[in-house]
Formats: structure tokens, sequence, C-alpha cells
């Protein structure tokens, strides 16, 4: 027994002994927690945990129960809104810019020291040359001149003398300025700024620092310690600095006299708050240029030139110019190298990408073209030659090629040749002879592309010729995106509707009004109604019943309904009325700041659609005119069905008993061809009036009248911009509407077609004229 007992605990030990490490390594480890734990409680209180409690000492509370504690304190909780019903609802005013609610500032502010005799000249070449590259340019004279220069904020102090003019600069920066910017730079206007790298220069420095940066210039007789920044070649001063210096102005203009406001500065500085002017700081170097007099500009090629921040003395605004267009031609050209370099990296670093060369897009560094999904997406091309287009807005087949589209041909052809000859020459020499074809798209990723088919003539070293027929390919990318200044309007501005009714338009007017109701007297928005009613030569008269009756009781039943609602109406009688008369008779009715918004008894006005009304329509800039959305017949696009329950297809069946559902029709267009609903300001119409009755005179005048829409006004007597643009809230539903015979050829024409192509689709049309078809076939 001892035998086959022993073989079988050797032949175990022998399965045993590779996890005899393990199993040892368990055990102790086991052991020794288990001595840790022990060691823990028997220590008392953990001190954590009496720090977490209250400040009286230690908690008679266990660990757990401790950490339990804390950890529910950390759990989020969901506080529900509550408003006191018996108090009085106060309205939260928010600030015009989020910027402003935000408490951020812009970076840099500059002032120029001028005079009444160099405004004209130098501050006019300051600004034309840096005005565009900073947020705000301002410039400061003593006395005020007879006539400022346009497009400049000129602040006048009433006195020449450098300690004053200089003190009140700083002054009216620190009121007018001084919570919005972080940087403010001074400079004279003999002096030449590169703005680009000015405004570079402040993006790096830190703002939270009193700096006085420029171009450092020992006093006379003074330390070698007390220097200030020469104001020739200017200085940056730093909002903490504006603001410890504002208290000190007045006791320096009284303490120190100086002939020069930069000195007078420099030494209010020191002597106030021990601050002298340095010429580096945080790595950045402030570099400036003392040009000599008779000097070229275009001859300078030392390198404290080509980096400079300021140049000066500058005599004459042509020196300014001169300087303005040898630092642009710098920075163009060092542009182009950055872009060649960087092209260069990704040509190397795109041979590493799984791709490889074959996910290069051309050219190097622009996005690829796009790529369509499905064939809805394919971005078509369109056709042009050097004279005419194929693509024409108004669906013509063939229209002539004018305006910005062939300057934008012209600059694209010669852009071609250009590349052409700047790739071949000297061997070759291209002279353009006619384009073939051209062929241009924009994608949305890239930009504006073509494809040109060019004739071209070759000339070769000894002169030969030869004509030759070459397909270039160009892209025009799309520049950085900037967001263009407009004037600041508000929601808050009161709209005024205007809604001409012709007598055959009266059975729709309560319809509008019930809609007027609903969507602009039950939410109150800001908004009045006027109802101009047009009666014909031999309606309304004595003895005779009143068309628009009806539509007089439901105005009176809706100012019943809506206590404090006033709907005005006046009464014209017209023969063959125009848009433009009706509406000059409403305008002498209102004063000129108001706010029109021209509707037809089809438009049904929302609070939305006012909004964007409101928004769009800026007096003496921009005048708005929607484009409606226009449902199609439901005899050819009947509604769709109601869907099936949640999760089914969209082909499953609709319960029993279920409505149709409403608003949801089959289909329908923006109708880009009715002008008739419009949003303006009185004074912009009365402008364009004016102009046109100015242009055109008597006859001339009543016969364009007649041809002629509000929109037309704008557009051809008004240098606004005007802004049409689809209009999602405008949803206007089908009904026959007959074009008056009395308007103009040219606007009856563009009622029939929106009348047709309000019927229905293509799809609707053909399928109701292939039932008509098998009809009559049968």
């Amino acid at each position: 027994m001892a035998g086959p007992t022993a073989m079988r605990l050797s032949s175990v030990l022998a399965l045993l002994q590779p996890a005899l490490p393990l199993i040892l390594g368990l055990s102790l480890g086991c052991s020794l927690s288990l001595l840790r734990v022990s060691w823990i409680q028997g220590e008392g209180e953990d001190p954590c945990v009496v720090a977490v409690g209250e400040p009286g000492g230690p908690q008679n509370l266990d660990s757990g129960t401790q950490l339990d504690q804390s950890d529910e304190d950390f759990k989020p909780r969901i506080v529900p809104y509550y408003r006191d019903p018996n108090k009085p609802y106060k309205k939260v005013l928010r600030t015009r810019y989020i910027q402003t609610e935000l408490g951020s500032r812009e970076r840099l502010l500059v002032a120029v020291l001028t005079s009444r005799a160099t405004l004209p000249t130098l501050a006019v070449a300051v600004n034309r040359t840096v005005a565009h590259h900073f947020p705000r340019l301002l410039y400061f004279t003593g006395q005020r001149a007879a006539r400022p220069p346009a497009g400049m904020q000129v602040v006048s102090h009433g006195d020449e003398r450098p300690a004053w003019l200089m003190s009140e600069t700083l002054r009216h920066l620190h009121t007018h300025f001084g919570a919005d910017y972080d940087w403010f730079f001074v400079m004279q206007d003999d002096t030449y700024v590169q703005a680009p790298r000015l405004a570079a220069l402040a993006g790096h420095l830190s703002i939270n620092q009193d700096l006085y940066l420029g171009r450092t210039e020992e006093f006379i007789g003074a330390g070698e310690q007390a220097r200030y920044c020469h104001g020739g070649f200017g200085y940056l001063l730093s909002r903490s600095l504006l603001l410890r210096l504002w208290p000190h102005l007045d006791g320096c203009r009284g303490d120190i006299l100086s002939a020069r406001p930069d000195e007078w500065l420099g030494r209010c500085l020191i002597d106030s708050l021990g601050i002298g002017c340095v010429s580096q700081h945080q790595g950045q170097q402030y570099r400036s240029f003392e040009l000599a007099k008779n000097r070229d500009p275009e001859k300078e090629g030392s390198s404290a030139f080509l980096s400079a921040f300021a140049v000066h003395p500058v005599s004459e605004g042509t020196l300014m110019y001169r300087l303005h267009k040898r630092f642009s031609a710098l920075e163009l050209e060092r542009a182009y190298s950055e872009i060649e370099q960087l092209q260069a990296q990704i040509r190397n670093l795109t041979a590493l990408t799984p791709e490889g060369e074959a996910g290069l897009s051309w050219p190097t560094g622009l996005p690829a073209p796009f790529t369509p999904r499905s064939r809805f997406e394919v971005l078509g091309w369109d056709y042009f030659t050097e004279r005419h287009t194929f693509s024409c807005a108004d669906g013509a087949p063939k229209c002539p090629l004018q305006g910005a589209s062939r300057a934008d041909v012209g600059d694209a052809v010669d852009t071609a040749v250009e590349q052409l000859n700047r790739r071949y020459q000297p061997r070759l020499r291209f002279q353009k002879q006619r384009l073939l074809n051209g062929y241009r798209r924009f994608d949305p990723a890239r930009g504006m592309e073509y494809t040109l088919d060019l004739l071209l003539e070759a000339v070769t070293q000894r002169g030969h010729r030869r004509a030759l027929a070459r397909r270039v390919s160009l892209l025009r990318p799309l520049s950085r995106v900037e967001i263009l200044p407009m004037p600041y309007v508000t929601e808050a501005t009161r709209v005024q509707l205007v809604l001409p009714l012709l007598v055959a338009e009266a059975a729709a007017a309560p319809a509008f009004l019930e809609a007027f109701a609903a969507g602009v007297l039950e939410p109150r928005e800001h908004a009045l109604l006027t109802l101009l009613l047009v009666y014909g030569p031999r309606e309304g008269g004595r003895g005779a019943p009143d068309p628009f009756l009806g539509v007089k009781a439901a105005a009176a039943e809706l100012e019943r309904r809506h206590p404090g609602t006033r709907l005005a109406w006046l009464a014209v009688r017209a023969e063959a009325p125009s848009q433009v008369r009706l509406l000059d008779v409403v305008s002498k009715k209102h004063p000129v700041d108001t706010l029109f918004f021209l509707a037809t008894v089809w438009t049904r006005p929302g609070p939305d659609v006012l909004n964007r009304c409101r928004m769009n329509a800026i007096s003496g800039w921009q005048a708005f005119f929607p484009v409606h959305f226009q449902e199609f017949s439901p005899a050819l696009a009947p509604q769709r069905p109601p869907q099936g329950p949640p999760g089914a297809g969209p082909d499953a069946p609709a319960p029993p008993g279920a409505e149709p559902a409403r608003g949801a029709p089959a289909g329908g267009r923006f109708d880009r061809r009715a002008s008739a609903e419009g949003c303006f300001y009185n004074a912009d119409y009365l402008a364009a009036r004016a102009r046109l009755a100015g242009e055109l005179a008597g006859q001339e005048e009543e016969e364009a009248l007649e041809g002629l829409e509000v929109m037309d006004v704008f557009l051809r007597f008004s240098g606004l911009h005007l802004f049409r643009a689809v209009e999602p809230g405008l949803v206007q539903k089908f009904s026959v509407r007959d074009c008056s015979p009395r308007l103009s050829e040219e606007l009856y024409h563009r009622c029939r077609l929106s009348t047709l192509e309000g019927l229905g689709g293509r799809a609707q049309l053909a399928v109701a004229l292939f039932e008509q078809e098998q009809a009559n076939s049968t």
C-alpha cells in the first residue's frame, strides 16, 4: 500500500510543482492583507474622516457612514425652475453683443496724432494703408478741420499744445475704450506701420502686465535707466498701464514741461509709476527703421528695413503709398514661399500615407473634389464661351456673358495663358487666339473650378509659329471667410403690414384676417395692419353695393375680439392698379422710419416671418424680398396619406379611422417669379421713388409705372442691397389666381408663369397628361 500511495503523491506533486510559487504568493498576500486590516481597525478614527466632518471635531460616525455621506454630497441634483406667480415677471435684459456679456475685449486700438494741416494728406494716407487691418482707428488733433475726410473718426481737443494733446488723448482712450481693448498703439501721422506685423506682435504679448513698448530714447541729462519711447516710431501701451496712469494725468500736465508729447509721456510714466520704455518683452522685439531723406523704398533691402514694424519719417502721402506697395510685395512673396514649402512637405508626407501618392489632391494642400454619394448630389458643369453662357438664371438656354461673370471668365483665361508662359518660357511663348470651350462649376469644398479648351499660338525661340489646342484646368480656391460688417438691427422694431386688396380678392380677405389674428395678434407681436381697398372705376359708387362690405365687417369683428387692436383701411379708386402707385398712397400716411411689410391676400404672417423681416431689412442698407413656398394643386398632387404606427415602414398602412395629415402636401416649390411680398423702410422707398421721378419724367414715368413692381423700383432706382432669399415660414395654399389683363405685358407674363408652374411638379403633370391621353384614346 505504501508503494502505490507514494507514487500517487509524487505524481500529484509533480503536477503541482509549476503552480507552487503562485499558491505560496497568494497565501502570503492574503495573510499580509488580513494583518494590515487588523492594524487599521485598531488605530481608531481615520484622520481623513475627521477632516471631512464639521469643524467642531471628530464625528461619532464610523468611517463607512461618513464616506457614504460624502458620496451623496457629490451626486448631482436637478433643481426644478419655479417662479412665484404672485410676483411680476421681470424680463432679462441682454446685451447687444455676446462679447459684452462674456466680458471679452478687442485686441488692439490705434490712435494717430495728427494736425489740422496734415489731416487731409498724411492722415488720409495712413487711413488708406492700415485702417482695414485694425478694429478701430482714431485720429486726434488739436484744432478741428473745416471738413474732416470721409470715413475717418476724428477727435478734436481744441488745443495744439503737445502735452495737452497727449494728455487729452490718453484721457479719451481711457474714458471711451478702456474697457473694450487690451492694447493701445499711439503713432504719428508721418509714420508708416506694417499693420499685420503689429497685430501679430500684440497677439503674442500677455495682457496682464504693465508694458510700455517701442523704440527707446534717452532723456537729455537723465540716467541710463530713464528712457522713453520715440513717438515717431509708435509705441504700445497695455490696458493695465493705462488704467494706472489715468489718475496721474492731471498732475503730470501741471508739473512736467516738454515740447515733445512722447517725451512728456515718458517722464510722466517714470515719475508717477516708475515704468520706462522697453524695446523687447517676452522674446518679442519691437523693430523700427529710420528712413533717410530722398531714399527710394524700392531700393531699400537691408534686414532692418525688411523686418521693421514702423518706418519714420514719411514726408508726404505718395511716399506712404510707395512704402505700402513695397511691404505688401514683400508679404506676398513671403506668403508664396511659405505655400511652396508647405506643398513640398505635403508631397513628401503623402508617400508615407496608406493611400500613397494616389491620395494627393490637386492643387496640393487644398481639399479633394466633392465626391457625390448619389446622382442627386452630382455637381453640374456650366458651359460658356467668350460671349455667351448656356446656364441662365431665368431658365433660358443661352444668354449673353456680361458683368461680373464675363470678367471672371476673362480673368481665368488670362491666368491660364500666364501660367503656361511661366512654365514653358523661354523655350515657348504662347498667345491666345480664342476660347474654344469653357466649363466651370462651384465646389463648396474647394472653390470655383474651370476647364478651358484654348486655341493658342506657340512661338519658339527661333520664331517658328504653330497653332495648338490645349485643355487646362484651373481652380479659384475659397479664401479666408470674413464677416461682412452690417449695421445693427433689432427685433423690437414695429412692422407695418400693408395689404392691397382688389375686388376679385375680397372673398379671400377674411381668411387672411383670421391668419393675421392667429399669427400676429394672439402672440402679441409688435405689428400693425393697413388694408388698402382698391375700387374699380364703376365699383362702390352711389347706389351700388360695396364689394368690400364683408372685409370691413370681418375687420370690425377682429377689433371686437381683440380689444385695443386697430385695423386701419384706406379706400382708393384706380382703373389700372399699379403696386407702386398703391404704395405711394400708403407711404404718405406713415413716418419715414416705418418698416413696411408688403403682403398679399395669400400671405400668412407669423412671428418667425416678422422677425426675419426685421433682421433682413436694414434702413439705408438693404431691402428684403422673400420667396414664398407655393403648394401644388391638390387635384394633381394629393395630400400624403397618414403614416402608420411608430416603428413601421414608410409603406405601412395607416390605422383605421386616421385622418389625413394637415399641412403635409405632396409637394410644392419656392415661387421665385413672385415678388409681391417685401420688407423695406419708408425712407428707402421714398429715396428710390424720388430717383425714379428724376430719371423718368412725364408720360415716360406713367408708362414705366405700369410695368414695375416695388422690387423693380429698388433694383433699378436704388443703391441699396437687394436681398432675395427663400422664406420657409411663408407657405401659401394653392388657389386659382386670375392675372389682371390691365397689367403690363411683362408682369402679366410673369403672373401666368407663376400660376402655371404652381399647378404641380413635372412628375405630377406628366401623370396627369398621361391619364388624359389614356382617357382620350378610349
